[in-house]
């Protein structure tokens, strides 16, 4: 499932508003990792640190005017990853969503309201799942219509029902967040696999409405997988 190792920026979803980076693109995660342009800098989500990612979020930074790294989010409660050691390099604080808990404590580096470091920027901070099992925000920009968001899509094989070219996790097919609906997306980047650049709102809204009817193709694929 996780590959390890130096890893490499395996750059994917580059556009003028940031990027995103798939460390080992062979392991069945493929964790992705992100950095987005905002006023006050550039924000890296939920990061897998490799080499030469300094360099690369310099080159972003300067592509896109954000400039420096203003800090480094959690969007999961589990997605803890290399966040310290990215913000510790870059001397940024980890923004961590107020309500999440048992994250701070985890990391060692300096900690801040996710809230606080979005606060002058475009990105909004929305609660998208809290319960005892699991807890993740998304960042939603109105005004250019993105979402990030690390956990409930997916566009890796284990996620997708045959025919899905997004699906729901497969632990969240029968209760999906559908208050998702009412965003506007044109640009969706996930936690695991490539984010979707186009009809993003339109393959959201179906994975979510096809989420239960497309559980058991989903689980039966998973289980020929792990057999064959």
């Amino acid at each position: 499932m996780k590959a390890s190792g130096a890893g490499a920026v395996n750059e994917a979803n580059r556009w003028a508003g940031g990027g995103s980076w798939i460390p080992y693109p062979e392991e069945e995660m493929q964790r992705a990792s992100h950095a987005i342009a905002t006023d006050a800098g550039l924000l890296v989500v939920d990061p897998v640190d490799v080499p030469d990612l300094d360099e690369w979020l310099a080159d972003l930074g300067e592509e896109t005017g954000a400039g420096d790294v203003a800090g480094v989010a959690v969007l999961l409660d589990r997605h803890k990853r290399d966040a310290a050691a990215v913000a510790n390099r870059h001397d940024v604080p980890v923004g961590v969503p107020e309500w999440m808990s048992g994250v701070d404590g985890d990391l060692d580096a300096p900690t801040t309201a996710l809230s606080e470091l979005v606060e002058d920027t475009s990105y909004e901070v929305r609660r998208v799942i809290d319960n005892t099992f699991w807890q993740e925000a998304g960042l939603h920009d109105a005004e250019a219509a993105v979402l990030v968001l690390p956990e409930v899509f997916g566009t890796v094989e284990y996620y997708c029902a045959p025919g899905e070219d997004l699906g729901v996790h497969p632990a969240l097919r029968f209760t999906p967040p559908k208050k998702l609906k009412r965003l506007d997306v044109d640009r969706l980047l996930v936690g695991h696999g490539e984010g979707i650049a186009d009809d993003a709102d339109d393959l959201m809204r179906t994975a979510l409405r096809r989420s239960l009817s497309n559980a058991p193709g989903l689980y039966i694929s998973t289980v020929k997988n792990a057999i064959f």
